[in-house]
């Protein structure tokens, strides 16, 4: 491997490693991340030296690379960035990467009637509008929903690259439950993300059932090569092709659910559907409707239903009108009660 890949790889190891922020990173602890980094990629042990990590530190830092890295050592030992949030990734890009990215995209823009494509169209689109914001100093076109402050998305690279290279994890994890963090195995199949979180699908044992973990729930992450990978043909289509969110209730089967809606909502239930299962049963004169889906229920599937508040009434099943039934009556004993100062 040529030496300038290797130092991208150390370059980026080390960015990876500084902005989590939930250890301490010595000179050490980053030599030993970049031999990984190595290691990984080569299939070799290659040893980083000491004076190695000291002159990439020093190159990240100045401007030669055009990082500017706001890298500081606290107490004498630890490394860590200056400024929350900050990567070398996020450098912002020159007049020719702008050129050169406004070409490559006119180029895919040409390409987007295949079938191939059709996956890709929005992100050409928000590729497109990025540039013209760059390029023009103007506020974007399109806004993104998305939440910043949002946990645990450093992790994703690791979780993918653990997921196609079949390793299994080593976690350490507090559910929102949990009185405390705890560390297991862990072989993960999928990413999911729902409502602009990230979660993660696989399995702690082969006779346990699938499980979904937050990402913004994990505290970190390792590798275990010394665990075997548990082989599994998981379809991720498949387990939530009937389900709504992240939650599957694996014992229960699909039913048909039955909704009133009202004039006011109907004409944004019929043109963004609850779920791609969803039918329009009866067109109402009143402009209501009457819909059907054809789920497995769940938490998530409740609170979207309740997000209609009165414009939404359960028809079928009987057991899920009723617990809605439940939930809008407490909430309603909610509002009986006087607040004071």
């Amino acid at each position: 491997m040529a030496q300038n890949k290797n130092a991208l790889i150390r370059y980026k190891t080390i960015d990876k490693c500084l902005q989590n922020n939930y250890r301490q990173w010595t000179l050490e602890d980053l030599i030993e991340a970049c031999s990984d980094a190595l290691f990984e990629y080569e299939g070799k042990e290659n040893k980083v030296s000491k004076r190695t990590i000291q002159l990439d530190i020093q190159l990240m830092r100045s401007e030669k690379l055009g990082y500017n890295a706001p890298i500081e050592v606290y107490d004498k030992k630890y490394y860590q960035y200056a400024v929350e949030g900050f990567s070398i990734t996020d450098i912002p890009l020159t007049e020719t990467d702008m050129n050169v990215l406004m070409e490559t995209v006119s180029m895919l823009k040409q390409f987007k009637d295949f079938s191939l494509f059709n996956d890709v169209t929005d992100i050409l689109q928000r590729l497109e509008d990025k540039i013209y914001s760059e390029k023009s100093n103007n506020k974007p076109v399109i806004h993104l929903d998305k939440n910043e402050s949002l946990k645990g998305l450093h992790f994703l690279d690791e979780i993918y690259q653990s997921i196609i290279k079949k390793v299994v994890l080593k976690l350490e994890y507090q559910s929102f439950k949990a009185l405390e963090s705890n560390t297991f195995h862990f072989h993960a199949f999928a990413l999911k993300e729902f409502n602009n979180r990230w979660f993660l699908i696989g399995k702690r044992k082969a006779h346990h059932p699938i499980a979904n973990l937050a990402l913004d729930r994990i505290i970190s992450i390792d590798y275990d090569f010394t665990q075997t990978y548990l082989e599994q043909d998981f379809d991720v289509e498949a387990f939530y092709k009937y389900v709504v969110g992240v939650t599957v209730n694996q014992g229960m089967q699909p039913k048909v659910i039955q909704l009133w809606i009202d004039k006011t909502n109907a004409p944004y239930a019929i043109t963004k559907p609850l779920h791609n299962t969803q039918r329009l049963q009866q067109q109402n004169e009143d402009g209501s409707i009457i819909i059907s889906l054809f789920l497995k229920e769940n938490f998530e599937f409740e609170r979207l239903l309740l997000g209609f508040g009165a414009g939404l009434e359960v028809l079928k099943p009987e057991s899920l009108r009723n617990r809605i039934k439940t939930i809008l009556k407490n909430s309603c004993q909610l509002y009986q009660r006087e607040i004071t100062d």
